[in-house]
C-alpha cells in the first residue's frame, strides 16, 4: 500500500467468546458480583462491566461468556480472563476454555466523497444502498468474508473480521474501487 493511502486507525471492537466450563447461578452471581446487572425477563445473561479494560460480559448460565468494547485482542483475552477470575472468586470452578475472537470492528476515513450510487450500480452483486432506510452503502466483500459500511463522507466501518489482517486486506481491495468513485470537488 502506498504512503499516501489512508490507513485503518485503530480496532474499534472485539467480541470474544469463552467457556467457563461449569454451571452458573446467574442470581447469585448478580447479588454478590460489583458492576453485574440481571433481569431475566429482559435478557438472560448476567451482564458485568470492568473499568480496565473497559468492556462488558454477558455470562450465561451454561457457563458460556461473551466478551464485548475491548479495543485489541490482548485486551479482549485479558478482560475475559478478567471476568473469569471474578466468577471463581465467587467460589465457581471456572475454566478459560476455547477462547475465541468472533469479530473484530475497525474504521477509517479514505479523506474523499464518494459516489455511493455509482459504486452501488456497477457493484450490485456485492452491494445494497437505500438511503432512505440508512445512509451508508453496505457491501458484502466474499474475500475476505468482510461487511464494510461505506459513507459518502469517505468513513469506512469494516466488519466481520476474525483476524486483524482480514480487515487490512479487505481495505486494500476495496481502496482502488473507492478511487474509481470518488466525487469531483467544485
Amino acid at each position: 500500500m502506498r504512503s499516501d493511502q489512508p490507513f485503518i486507525r485503530y480496532q474499534r471492537n472485539i467480541v470474544s467468546t469463552v467457556n467457563l466450563d461449569c454451571q452458573l447461578d446467574l442470581k447469585m452471581i448478580a447479588l454478590q458480583a460489583r458492576n453485574a446487572e440481571y433481569n431475566p425477563k429482559r435478557f438472560a445473561a448476567v451482564i458485568m462491566r470492568i473499568r480496565e479494560p473497559k468492556t462488558t460480559a454477558l455470562v450465561f448460565a451454561s457457563g458460556k461468556m461473551v466478551c464485548t468494547g475491548a479495543k485489541s485482542e490482548e485486551h479482549s483475552k485479558l478482560a475475559a480472563r478478567k471476568y473469569a477470575r471474578i466468577i471463581q472468586k465467587l467460589g465457581y470452578p471456572a475454566k478459560f476454555k476455547d477462547f475465541k475472537i468472533q469479530n473484530m470492528v475497525g474504521s477509517c476515513d479514505v479523506k474523499f466523497p464518494i459516489r455511493l450510487e455509482g459504486l452501488a450500480y456497477s457493484h450490485g452483486a456485492f452491494s445494497n444502498y437505500e438511503p432512505e432506510l440508512f445512509p451508508g452503502l453496505i457491501y458484502r466483500m466474499k474475500h475476505p468474508k468482510i461487511v464494510l459500511l461505506i459513507f459518502v463522507s469517505g468513513k469506512i466501518v469494516l466488519t466481520g473480521a476474525k483476524v486483524r489482517e482480514e480487515i487490512y486486506t479487505a481495505f486494500e481491495n476495496i481502496y482502488p474501487v473507492l478511487t474509481e468513485y470518488r466525487k469531483c470537488q467544485k
